[in-house]
Parts: structure tokens; C-alpha cells; sequence
């Protein structure tokens, strides 16, 4: 009964990383889009200069 309990909680916590994990890849993925948009909607800078679109 133990062995099978064990290879249950294996498989649960498995199938919670492996979830967690493709949430993980598709929030870095939202995020690098927006990163990457943020350098074609930039501003300009009263010099004319391209101006940063975050205030780091």
C-alpha cells in the first residue's frame, strides 16, 4: 500500500511542476513581447533622442 502511495504523490508532484513550469514559460513569454514592444512605441526626447519607456 506504501509503494503505491508513494508513486502516487510522485506522479501528483510531477504533473504540479510540470504545470507550474508551462505557466512559468507562457508568463515569460507575455512579458518578452511586451519588453520588445516597448522599444517600437517608444518616445522621443525633447533632444529628438529615442527616450526609455521604463524609468529604471
Amino acid at each position: 500500500m506504501v509503494p503505491i502511495l508513494l508513486v502516487l504523490l510522485l506522479i501528483l508532484i510531477l504533473f504540479g511542476a510540470g504545470f507550474a513550469v508551462k505557466i512559468l514559460w507562457w508568463i515569460a513569454l507575455a512579458v518578452l513581447v511586451i519588453w520588445l514592444l516597448g522599444f517600437l512605441v517608444r518616445g522621443t526626447t525633447g533632444t529628438g533622442g529615442r527616450g526609455r519607456w521604463y524609468r529604471w
